[in-house]
């Protein structure tokens, strides 16, 4: 987790965000921070070479399936919950903003089946409205800053198909107060904008891990009808 990472690397990721937010810029940080990293995923303070556990736990109990299911996975960074999906029959298709760690992912599994590309939150292709039967979105929406977190959400609720799956996994705060940030948790009033999109909250989970009991953090499943 981001709070067992050395404290230069954990200063560095606040003065990266701390620039992109001054540049209006709120996700051009993770490009630098990839590129910089040169391959070394130490220095990437949320890559674990492994699908994440809450992720993994989810689709343990739920083993999803269906006929040739299709997937997006937000912000994939290096691929191994996009892997994940694709080891269980979906379609997957997964997206990040920096080339570098689409190229990254590319490197490490040479023949999957995933379709990596570059895309940007902030301007999906239209032709990806309502087309996917799961969205996972990993702990994005909390990378980012509270002024475009609305928009976000929008973006992402956009993805979701008729009768399909949303699952987020994110940091979770009580309050409507502004958290001290990166990461920025969630509030239950940010969550509800998933509601009003038309996506029904239909289980929610939460977790306080030992290492960082101060921090709670939550799996919700959202569902959009097939109306």
């Amino acid at each position: 987790m981001f709070e067992q990472q050395p404290k230069q690397l954990r200063q560095k990721v606040d003065f990266l965000a701390t620039q992109a937010l001054e540049k209006s810029d709120p996700s051009g940080w993770f490009e630098i921070l990839y590129s910089q990293a040169k391959g070394d995923p130490e220095q990437v303070p949320w890559a674990r070479l492994q699908t994440h556990p809450y992720f993994q736990d989810w689709l343990d109990k739920n083993k999803p399936k269906g006929n040739n299911p299709s997937a997006l996975v937000i912000g994939c960074g290096l691929g191994d919950d996009a892997e994940a999906l694709a080891r269980l029959g979906f379609n997957v298709t997964a997206f990040d903003i920096s080339p570098t760690a689409i190229a990254w992912c590319q490197q490490r599994f040479p023949n999957s089946p995933v379709t990596y590309v570059v895309a940007d939150l902030f301007a999906l292709d239209p032709a990806w409205r309502h087309q996917f039967d799961l969205v996972l979105e990993c702990r994005n929406i909390q990378a980012l800053p509270l002024n475009v977190r609305s928009t976000v959400i929008d973006a992402i609720a956009s993805l979701v198909a008729k009768g399909g799956t949303l699952l987020v996994i994110t940091r979770f705060r009580q309050t409507d107060a502004e958290p001290d940030g990166p990461p920025w948790a969630l509030s239950d009033r940010e969550l509800a904008q998933f509601q009003e999109l038309g996506l029904e909250e239909v289980h929610r989970d939460s977790f306080i891990e030992a290492e960082n009991p101060s921090v709670e953090q939550l799996r919700l499943e959202y569902r959009r009808s097939k109306q």
